[in-house]
C-alpha cells in the first residue's frame, strides 16, 4: 500500500470515528465524497442507465453510515468492507423492493466475503451465471458431442489429443466440437 493510500485510509478512519462519537457532519461529508462515487459506479456497472437507483442506494448508504457509525469495529473489518457490506445490503433491499429493476444476476453473487474494489463483481457474477448455464446445457447435448467438448474444453486437450484418446478421426472431433458449440450457444441464449 502506498503512502497516499495509507493517508486516505487513516483520514477515513478518523472521519468514521468523528461521526460515531461527535456526530461530525464535516467528517460525514468527507466519507460521502470518498464513497458515493464508488457506490454509484458499482450500481451503474451492474445496471447501466439506472442513475436513479444508484443515487437512491448511495444516499441510503450514507444515511446508514450516519446512523450506524458507532457499530464500526476496525478489528472486525476494514472500513471499505464495512461500507460495502452496507451497500450490498442496501442494493439487495432496493432490488427486492423495486422489482422493475430486475436482472437475471442474483445480487447475492455480486459480493464476496472480502470486498476488493479492484475486482469486477458484476463480471464475476455473469461468469458464475454463465458457468451454471453451460453445465446445464451440456446435459442436453448428445453423448458423443458432450464427450468431445469435455475433452477439449474441460480437460484442456487439443483436438489431436482428443482424437487420439477417443480413437476418432480429427475431422470428426472438429465437427462434433463445432456442432456442440452451436447447440450450446443456442441453449445459453434462450
Amino acid at each position: 500500500m502506498n503512502r497516499a493510500t495509507e493517508q486516505v485510509n487513516s483520514t477515513l478512519l478518523e472521519d468514521i470515528s468523528a461521526v460515531a462519537t461527535h456526530r461530525d457532519q464535516v467528517a460525514l461529508g468527507r466519507l460521502f465524497d470518498h464513497y458515493v462515487p464508488k457506490i454509484r459506479s458499482f450500481c451503474l456497472s451492474a445496471q447501466p442507465g439506472s442513475t436513479l437507483m444508484a443515487d437512491d442506494i448511495a444516499q441510503e448508504v450514507i444515511i446508514r453510515i450516519w446512523n450506524k457509525a458507532s457499530t464500526f469495529n476496525p478489528n472486525a473489518a476494514s472500513l471499505n468492507t464495512w461500507v460495502f457490506t452496507i451497500a450490498r445490503n442496501v442494493r439487495i433491499d432496493y432490488l427486492r423492493k423495486h422489482g422493475r429493476h430486475t436482472s437475471n444476476i442474483d445480487p447475492e453473487l455480486l459480493w464476496n466475503d472480502v470486498v476488493d474494489e479492484s475486482i469486477d463483481l458484476f463480471r464475476d457474477a455473469q461468469q458464475a451465471r454463465d458457468k451454471t448455464r453451460i453445465h446445464a446445457g451440456l446435459s442436453y447435448l448428445p453423448a458423443d458431442q458432450k464427450q468431445v467438448l469435455e475433452k477439449v474444453y474441460l480437460e484442456g486437450k487439443t483436438h489431436v489429443e482428443a482424437a487420439t484418446e477417443l480413437g476418432l478421426p480429427l475431422g470428426t472431433i472438429k465437427s462434433r466440437v463445432r456442432l456442440a458449440l452451436h447447440k450450446l450457444t443456442i441453449y445459453i441464449k434462450r
